[in-house]
């Protein structure tokens, strides 16, 4: 596959394995312009990317931004507490407001799933999904994928263990998706109250043991446990989730020390991950960051600067 035919990323479900691997490959060139003096390359010079946040962000959002401006795009950031939200305008008349303005390019992350899939139907801009919901957030996928190809030199037949809120992750359902599609395996584990119903459907092991899934793991993605979620009673005590599913260095002593450990971020260290573990030399989460940053450079470059 030599050319990129969509206008939208919206998932990592509708990819197939060529398009996953186009991104990738796409983004290893990307990630040597961040070494230079001069960090910026003309590939979107006069395309305009707007960032249209509903949820709190800083990796994602900046990395959308910073992304967009080493390709030479203008870049436009919004928020929901600075925009006519506030005064009732629906997402949908803002972002065909901002296409009225000639925008190119709507990276969205919004509290709802599905908004960004609504917006490609009503835009002749592209849409980007920066994380919808419990749904999916694909780059974020993306660069976790980078990150363990990079690092372990193959994707395919490795072994990928999923911990945490599984339930309300749309970091895992990307993950789940773009790792089976390159052909790893992928185990999910973590509490039973956190775990989909029909996580069996997603094609992969289940386990409510961490340390037996670690032993036979080469890599280790933890999830933030989001504690605006614990209202609901999924976990008797925080207590007892970090006692359990939680990623110690003790826990870690016991599993292969080339396992690679990772964290989307923000940590919540000392609940789903140590800050030793956090810091340890088996942790790749600032590698995570910096392959982010050329995997939407790449994403961006694909979907705006390749159109004849």
């Amino acid at each position: 596959m030599t050319n990129w035919k969509r206008r939208d990323l919206l998932d990592l479900q509708s990819l197939d394995k060529e398009e996953i691997e186009l991104i990738l490959e796409t983004a290893k060139s990307f990630r040597q312009v961040s070494t230079r003096d001069v960090k910026k390359v003309p590939a979107l010079r006069g395309k305009t990317v707007a960032l249209l946040f509903y949820e709190a962000s800083t990796r994602t959002r900046v990395s959308f931004e910073l992304a967009a401006k080493r390709l030479s795009a203008d870049v436009i950031n919004i928020s929901s507490t600075s925009s006519s939200s506030t005064k009732g305008e629906s997402i949908l008349d803002t972002a065909l407001n901002l296409e009225a303005m000639n925008v190119d390019m709507i990276v969205v992350r919004h509290y709802s799933s599905g908004v960004p899939n609504i917006l490609s139907q009503h835009l002749k801009a592209g849409v980007i999904n920066a994380g919808d919901g419990c749904r999916e957030h694909p780059t974020q996928a993306l660069l976790d994928i980078f990150t363990v190809k990079e690092k372990l030199g193959s994707v395919a037949g490795r072994n990928i263990t999923i911990v945490g809120d599984i339930l309300h992750s749309r970091v895992a359902r990307s993950n789940i998706w773009g790792f089976k599609k390159l052909g790893a395996n992928v185990t999910v584990c973590g509490p039973s109250t956190l775990m989909p119903r029909c996580v069996k459907d997603f094609g992969v092991e289940v386990s409510y043991d961490l340390e037996a899934s670690m032993k036979k793991s080469d890599c280790v993605i933890v999830l933030r446990l989001q504690k605006e979620r614990q209202q609901d009673s999924f976990l008797p005590s925080l207590r007892e989730y970090a006692k359990l599913f939680g990623l110690s260095q003790t826990k870690l002593d016991k599993a292969s020390k080339d396992l690679l450990i990772m964290h989307p971020g923000p940590t919540n260290r000392g609940v789903e991950i140590g800050a030793d573990v956090a810091d340890g030399s088996q942790s790749v989460i600032l590698e995570q960051v910096t392959n982010g940053l050329a995997i939407r450079m790449a994403v961006l470059y694909l979907l705006l600067g390749t159109k004849e």
